[in-house]
């Protein structure tokens, strides 16, 4: 039993029973207080804890762990299937390995060689050296198939040149695309011939090439087949309509037709010629 006479070091002269003990618990729970308040700065000191560990010097590793964690990193880098960055390879690498040193190690070691260490984007990877990279080209020859818009536009450019797309458009009855001209062009098969001069607006004209008859193993473009031919080849209906005839192709550029002099010009008009695709693209 606490003796509340008994003062213990506190002044309760002139206090009641009462009073005493109101006073004494309430002391008693200030010191419950501070007991429980005084460890708050613990954590302050764990984090200060934790910075001085960051803050470690670096580890003085041998040469035969510089080696080893050398070839590690190398593995990592051959076997990425993209590039690293250090802090990539830190996390595979025993704790603490100096990875700029390790790169800079690997990156001395395949100088010169076929493959090399580059780095992109703070990033690391090997590649090809570029004097030796020809030898990993590859080409391939590819078919090309042409569609049946483009096969009709040849078939009337070889039968009717010189001709102009308005020529085109008035055997097939659609307009032309220019895509099917643009297929024609860039495989080398038609060629720009000139501008017609006694036509407004000088339209230009389109003829075949000498790829078109050397990939049909045609001499000149008189060889392509005649109407006899075509009938033979199941080609064309055995009910033609009357006068209907194969017209045959001129191989000579005429005095009407433009010279090749200003070839860049038709290059350019052809360029800003704004064409509908055709109706049964």
């Amino acid at each position: 039993m606490i003796d509340l006479d008994e003062d213990a070091g506190r002044d309760f002269q002139g206090l009641d029973a009462r009073e005493r003990q109101e006073a004494l618990a309430d002391e008693m729970t200030g010191s419950e207080e501070d007991a429980q308040a005084a460890p708050v700065d613990e954590p302050k000191k764990k984090k200060k804890r934790k910075k001085k560990n960051a803050e470690a010097p670096k580890i003085d590793w041998s040469e035969e762990e510089l080696a080893e964690h050398t070839r590690m990193a190398e593995a990592l880098l051959f076997a990425a299937v993209e590039p690293l960055d250090e802090r990539s390879l830190a996390d595979r690498l025993p704790a603490g390995a100096d990875i700029p040193v390790l790169i800079e190690r690997l990156t001395a070691d395949y100088e010169g060689r076929g493959v090399t260490l580059v780095k992109v984007e703070d990033k690391y990877r090997f590649l090809t050296a570029p004097d030796v990279a020809h030898i990993l080209e590859k080409e391939q020859v590819t078919q090309r198939r042409l569609s049946r818009a483009a096969l009709e536009t040849l078939a009337i450019i070889a039968y009717h040149q010189p001709c102009t797309r308005a020529d085109i458009e008035d055997v097939r009855g659609v307009q032309v695309s220019k895509g099917s001209l643009d297929q024609l062009l860039e495989i080398g098969w038609v060629k720009m011939r000139g501008k017609r001069k006694d036509v407004p607006g000088r339209p230009t004209l389109y003829g075949t090439t000498e790829e078109f008859l050397g990939h049909f193993s045609l001499e000149s473009v008189q060889d392509l087949p005649g109407l006899a031919d075509l009938k033979a080849a199941g080609l064309l209906d055995a009910r033609l309509p009357p006068g209907f005839s194969v017209p045959t192709p001129a191989d000579e550029e005429d005095d009407e037709f433009g010279d090749g002099d200003d070839e860049a010009e038709f290059a350019q008009d052809f360029l800003e010629e704004d064409e509908a695709e055709p109706a049964d693209a």
